[in-house]
């Protein structure tokens, strides 16, 4: 995979921290220069993203769906009714592969909606498909 330019700055959102490492160890894998931010409650993202200047913003956003204080559609929704956080992508990454989950996810302004593989190499393929979206 091709560096990126800049250093790219990815926020994970999970209430489970193994699935929060995993995320953390594939990317970094194939991007060693990744700023790696991590939250484990929906709740906290608005909150976490007001303090960063906007040339400091992720390019990238990756959310669980099931998490406590707010679900990753949720988050979604409200990320994308603020003009200054509606242009970052927000990819759910969750273990429920329920249709109206994922409905909901997209309705909401997911760019995409992945179930969590349970294989490295699947893993590996994800991590390489969402780092894309940091271009």
């Amino acid at each position: 995979m091709k560096t990126l330019s800049l250093r790219p700055t990815i926020l994970a959102v999970d209430d489970d921290l193994e699935d929060l490492e995993l995320i953390e160890e594939t990317i970094s894998d194939l991007e060693p220069t990744a700023n790696f931010k991590k939250l484990t409650d929906g709740s906290q993202v608005l909150p976490f993203l007001d303090q960063y200047a906007d040339g400091e913003l992720p390019c990238l956003i990756i959310l669980d769906y099931n998490m406590p204080g707010m679900n990753g559609a949720q988050v979604v929704s409200q990320l994308c009714a603020i003009p200054r956080y509606e242009p970052i992508p927000k990819i759910i990454l969750s273990t429920s592969n329920a249709n109206s989950h994922i409905r909901e996810c997209m309705d909401n302004g997911a760019l995409k909606y992945f179930v969590k593989p349970n294989n490295i190499k699947d893993m590996n393929r994800l991590a390489e498909e969402m780092l894309s979206y940091c271009r």
